[in-house]
């Protein structure tokens, strides 16, 4: 606790007395550009990885980015879910899954927490259909790499919860309103949302229009850190370097979606509706990958193992108009 109190007096000198003006307008209302759904993990700060100023950004955080669908609990991440679009205006909404998530490892041995933690349990049944999906559809998957595509998939699915809130719906409809998915892979420090016409993970500001790209961001190469790897995470056989270069991302569902529960996204990577898709195997890119100045800007994540024709046809997450 003395350190949370010592941050109290060095936010109150260092930021609060800086940005005195900032904190006389917040006092009359909030305006927040987005609301983010994330995990309650100590390791993932929506504000801190959008820096993000205090008043723009909504949170939502839970164990494991979930949100029920409409009906099946009065907690809060409904009512939060409704005042953001409704009383605040947003239009823009991000679920922020992220690598390591121990809410997706308790989802994978479900039956062990019930006797144990019985609260934790019932909460991560509204990620049941999540569960099921990987149970079905990822058999061919262990350790590391199943854990990952159950983050990914469960981002998905959270979507496709979010869909069932009425003024989630009818904004959706009316084109008002946008969902992205995105995670988080903290041991690079980089964030990829998924993109449903591409079926891969891409840098997130691919998904903007041309005219809303600073210069900055019309390269795909990745940021390098200054500070030099450990010598554990460079060694090539090193515990470290293993579980870093192992993490893949996977969207490969294989069950046909309805026309109100499926996760669909426009050409934006955005939620739109009702619609078909297709599945992603991906892995990071490599560095001559990202690293080139001719890098496009749509450059994503390849798959390590791509999907047959086949496999494909039977992938409902993803494009597809309404």
């Amino acid at each position: 606790m003395k350190k949370l109190i010592k941050g109290l007096r060095e936010f109150k000198k260092s930021f609060y007395c800086t940005h005195i003006d900032l904190y006389e307008e917040l006092a009359q209302g909030q305006h927040p550009r987005a609301l983010i759904v994330c995990c309650a993990d100590s390791r993932v700060g929506p504000e801190l990885l959008t820096n993000a100023e205090p008043g723009e950004i909504f949170v939502i955080r839970n164990a494991g980015n979930i949100i029920p669908p409409y009906g099946a609990t009065n907690g809060g991440e409904g009512a939060s879910v409704e005042y953001a679009v409704e009383a605040l205006g947003i239009r823009n909404i991000v679920v922020c899954g992220h690598s390591h998530c121990g809410a997706m490892k308790g989802l994978l041995k479900l039956n062990t927490l019930e006797e144990k933690m019985p609260l934790v349990y019932n909460w991560l049944k509204h990620a049941e259909a999540t569960r099921l999906l990987i149970k079905e559809n990822y058999t061919h998957l262990e350790g590391e790499e199943l854990l990952n595509a159950t983050i990914a998939e469960n981002v998905l699915t959270q979507i496709e919860n979010l869909k069932t809130y009425p003024s989630i719906h009818s904004k959706l409809y009316d084109g008002t309103l946008k969902i992205y998915a995105w995670i988080y892979d903290m041991d690079r420090g980089e964030v990829w949302a998924y993109d449903a016409e591409k079926h891969a993970y891409i840098p997130p500001h691919a998904q903007l229009p041309e005219d809303d790209l600073d210069p900055d961001l019309l390269t795909d190469a990745p940021v390098a850190c200054d500070m030099p790897m450990s010598s554990a995470a460079s060694a090539p056989n090193s515990k470290s370097s293993s579980a870093t270069t192992s993490n893949t991302w996977y969207v490969n569902s294989t069950s046909k979606g309805s026309s109100g529960g499926a996760a669909a996204a426009n050409g934006n990577g955005a939620s739109n509706g009702n619609g078909a898709s297709k599945g992603v195997t991906s892995a990071p890119p490599a560095a001559s990958e990202t690293s080139s100045s001719n890098a496009s800007r749509g450059a994503h994540w390849f798959p390590r193992t791509r999907l047959s024709p086949e496999q494909q046809d039977r992938i409902y997450r993803g494009s597809g108009s309404r």
